[in-house]
C-alpha cells in the first residue's frame, strides 16, 4: 500500500511539472527571434497607442520571450503594470517605468509622450496591463498584440502612394456601440499628393469629426451628416473621432476608419 501511495505520489508531482511547463508555454514566443512591428489594442479610449503609429509597436522576441514597445498618447500614464491593478499595488510589485519618446503627426507636428517596454504573453490572446496616472489611481485594463509582420519600421507601407484623380474606394467602420455605419463605397479625391475622403454616416446627428485633433464640419445641411476628412493611409485603420447630438448630451465617440482602393 505504501508503494502505491509513493508511486501516486511520484505520478502527482510528474503532472503538475508537466502542467507547469506547458502552461507556462504560452509566456513563450513561437516567433522567430527578431523585431517585428505588431498591432496593439486595449479595453479603452483614454489607454491606446499615439494615433502618429496607427496602433502598432515595435516587437522585439529574444530567447523566446516577447517585448512590445509602444508610444502613448501623452505623459499622463505614469506607469504600467502586466497584470492586475490589485498586485501592482502590492509590496515589491515591479511597475514599468516610462520611457520619453518623439511622435510625429501627420500634419508635421512633433511632440514627447511617454511609451512603456510590456512584457506580451501571447500573440492574439487578451492579457491584463495595469496603469496609474497622474492622480496616483490605479485601473484594469486588457490589451492584445496582434498580427506582427518582421521589421522595425511602424508606418511602413501605410502612406498614401495614390496618383492624382478620384477614386472609387471601400470604407470600413469600426468603434462605438456598433449602430452607426458609414456608406460604402465612397468617394476618394487625391490632388497634389494631398487625398480627401467624403465620410457618409447613417445618421443625421453628427456636428463636427477630429482628424489628427483637428476639427471638421459637417459639408451638408440636410440629410445624413457628410464630411469631407484627410486620409493619410489605405489598407490601414486610422482613429477619428465624431461628436453626436443624438444622445441627451453631445458625445465624442472613438471610431477606427479604413479605406481599400476598390479594383
Amino acid at each position: 500500500m505504501k508503494s502505491k501511495k509513493l508511486l501516486l505520489a511520484a505520478l502527482t508531482i510528474m503532472v503538475l511539472v508537466a502542467f507547469t511547463f506547458t502552461g507556462c508555454g504560452s509566456t513563450k514566443a513561437e516567433l522567430e527571434d527578431g523585431t517585428y512591428v505588431a498591432v496593439f489594442t486595449t479595453d479603452n479610449g483614454m489607454f491606446h497607442v499615439n494615433e502618429a503609429n496607427n496602433d502598432k509597436g515595435i516587437l522585439t522576441v529574444k530567447d523566446g520571450q516577447m517585448t512590445i514597445h509602444v508610444s502613448l498618447n501623452s505623459k499622463k500614464i505614469v506607469n504600467l503594470f502586466p497584470g492586475t491593478a490589485e498586485d501592482a499595488q502590492k509590496e515589491g510589485a515591479e511597475l514599468l517605468q516610462p520611457t520619453t519618446d518623439k511622435v510625429t503627426y501627420s500634419d508635421g507636428y512633433e511632440d514627447e509622450v511617454y511609451g512603456f517596454d510590456i512584457p506580451v504573453p501571447a500573440i492574439g490572446e487578451e492579457f491584463d496591463c495595469a496603469l496609474v496616472g497622474t492622480k496616483g489611481k490605479w485601473y484594469d485594463h486588457k490589451v492584445m498584440v496582434t498580427d506582427p509582420v518582421p521589421g522595425d519600421d511602424i508606418h511602413a507601407g501605410t502612406e498614401m502612394d495614390l496618383a492624382d484623380g478620384e477614386y472609387s474606394v471601400e470604407l470600413a467602420l469600426e468603434g462605438g456601440s456598433g449602430k452607426a455605419t458609414v456608406d460604402s463605397p465612397t468617394k476618394l479625391v487625391v490632388s497634389g499628393g494631398a487625398a480627401t475622403l467624403t465620410v457618409t454616416w447613417s445618421s443625421p446627428n453628427y456636428d463636427y469629426m477630429l482628424v489628427d485633433g483637428e476639427k471638421y464640419l459637417p459639408v451638408n445641411t440636410e440629410g445624413n451628416s457628410v464630411f469631407e476628412i484627410p486620409v493619410k493611409v489605405i489598407n490601414e485603420p486610422f482613429t477619428v473621432i465624431g461628436d453626436t447630438t443624438a444622445m441627451s448630451q453631445p458625445h465624442e465617440i472613438e471610431y477606427k476608419l479604413t479605406v481599400s482602393v476598390s479594383e
